[in-house]
């Protein structure tokens, strides 16, 4: 394990370090799932671990896109979810990879990736930075191989993680246009402290059709004292498990590391031999349905596995499919979709009883409130709680709901009040947005009155349908009023659905704008 860490450590990360060599995830004579864009998402990162990956990189996601997400546990997938603002989910793991999978980001600002890699930093056994992407999504921000430019700034990011985290920090890279400009360029990285470094040998602007440098990966290995991971041989060299000891070989590299090759068939990690890719992809799709993997990424990697077969008929019809349970019918395992998601759906409805059982109201001076967050996934699209509180408001002949929403500057999240029938309902929980801590506060109403909300799968109430109606009825106008007005009539989108009084109060500080 000793030998996974730099020789020399200087000042204050000689303690953090420590640690780390205690507790880290070690690079040395490893077999590695490259990072790779749209391919490594959890499926495919715990079929590699299947067949005998040692570790794992997740796709590398975007320190801006990362610092405004939200880490949710999910208890139906049995997963961790960094979801984004619009309830994407950027990254997903489950404690089945913890210790063997490496978090990728892309920045080029010390402090946002340290915000980033604190986030994660309990969910992942490391993180790297992405410095060798030379493709422009990543490079245009000043990403990706765009850092191999300025080394002081590569030097700020490294030293402000390795000191901030308590997880390994390694880097991937690549080669200088100079063999000497590379070595100069590892050495200060690994100064920094980082615990490995992966070496994509080939420079920014060579591509897959281009050979790979082992000359220059072997220069590396040999001029630092940390784990050199070398990458870039799917072309050339490795095309069966035993050709990654040859590239291992040939490069002087303590571990080696896959991408393409491994995109193409992930069993080329098996030491028994690489499976057909027939079965691959069979085993690919039982983790993408049993974790909810999205239908396109399924779709794309899989397409990948197909290679110049994807524009066969078999191929056609795998790309024509739009959901996972269509996959799973061009592939017939129907049965197996059906009988997961049955399961799936099962948990669910368990968790939910459970949770409805702990989520009693309780009266906190004159406020009743419930533990309850607001899942967005929950609702058809078009439907929310304060939709159906706002109708049963009118059906009971009661003034509409107030909204009195508060803001915590130190996380800058909310917590919402409504009051209705001279009664006030609160989450106790907060939300990342007034929308969403408003129609917290709806739920919590609504539970308590023992009203429908509106969830999918709820039996109908007739509430909302019964409004619609009504906005359609006024949709007939007169042929004398404007266009504008037939437009804004028939259109009526979810806000005006939602209309309701909105107060906003200040919490430590000044609350950002919570009326509309």
């Amino acid at each position: 394990m000793l030998s996974c860490w730099p020789a020399v450590l200087r000042g204050g990360r000689l303690r953090m370090m420590m640690m780390n060599r205690e507790e880290g995830l070690c690079f040395s004579r490893k077999t590695v799932l490259a990072p790779m864009v749209r391919v490594g998402t959890l499926p495919m990162r715990l079929l590699a671990l299947d067949y005998g990956a040692d570790i794992v990189y997740c796709e590398e996601l975007i320190d801006i896109k990362m610092a405004r997400c939200e880490r949710v546990e999910n208890d139906v997938l049995g997963t961790v979810d960094f979801i984004a603002p619009d309830e994407r989910v950027m990254f997903r793991t489950c404690s089945k990879e913890k210790s063997r999978v490496v978090f990728q980001m892309g920045t080029a600002d010390p402090e946002r990736a340290l915000v980033v890699a604190k986030l994660v930093e309990n969910d992942v056994a490391a993180v790297d930075v992405n410095m060798g992407c030379p493709k422009e999504y990543s490079t245009k921000g000043g990403m990706g191989s765009a850092l191999l430019s300025d080394p002081e700034k590569i030097e700020a990011i490294l030293r402000t993680l390795v000191n901030g985290i308590s997880k390994p920090v390694t880097c991937k890279i690549r080669i200088l246009p100079t063999l000497e400009d590379t070595v100069s360029l590892v050495k200060r990285i690994e100064n920094t402290g980082v615990a490995a470094i992966a070496v994509h040998g080939r420079m920014r602007e060579e591509r897959p059709r281009h050979p790979v440098h082992c000359d220059y990966i072997q220069a590396v290995a040999e001029s630092v004292s940390i784990p050199v991971i070398a990458n870039g041989g799917s072309s050339d060299i490795v095309k069966t498990f035993e050709d990654m000891e040859k590239f291992r070989e040939a490069t002087g590299a303590s571990s080696v590391m896959l991408a393409r090759a491994a995109m193409w068939n992930p069993s080329i990690f098996r030491q028994q031999g690489a499976l057909s890719v027939e079965e691959v992809m069979e085993d690919y799709i039982r983790y993408a349905v049993r974790y909810d993997n999205n239908p396109f990424n399924t779709k794309y990697c899989l397409c990948q596995m197909l290679r110049d077969r994807v524009e066969s008929p078999f191929g056609k019809r795998l790309h024509a499919a739009q959901t996972n349970e269509e996959i799973c019918e061009v592939f017939g395992m129907t049965d197996f979709y059906n009988k997961t998601k049955a399961e799936l759906e099962a948990r669910r409805a368990a968790l939910q009883t459970s949770c409805d059982q702990s989520e009693q109201p309780k009266l906190e001076d004159d406020v009743i409130t419930m533990p309850v967050r607001f899942e967005r996934r929950d609702y058809p699209p078009q439907i929310s709680p304060k939709m159906y509180l706002l109708e049963w408001s009118r059906k009971e002949k009661l003034d509409q709901p107030v909204y009195e929403t508060e803001q915590r500057t130190q996380d800058r999240a909310f917590q919402s009040t409504v009051i209705i029938d001279n009664k006030k309902y609160r989450s106790a929980m907060w939300e990342k947005s007034k929308k969403f801590a408003e129609q917290a506060a709806a739920v919590v109403c609504l539970r308590t009155l023992g009203l429908p909300e509106g969830r999918i799968g709820e039996e109908h109430s007739g509430l909302v349908n019964k409004r619609k109606r009504d906005v359609k009825k006024y949709t007939v106008l007169d042929d004398n009023e404007s266009a504008a007005r037939k437009r804004h009539m028939s259109e009526v989108p979810q806000e005006e659905e939602e209309e309701m009084i909105c107060r906003t109060k200040v919490v430590n500080g000044v609350c950002g704008p919570t009326t509309r």
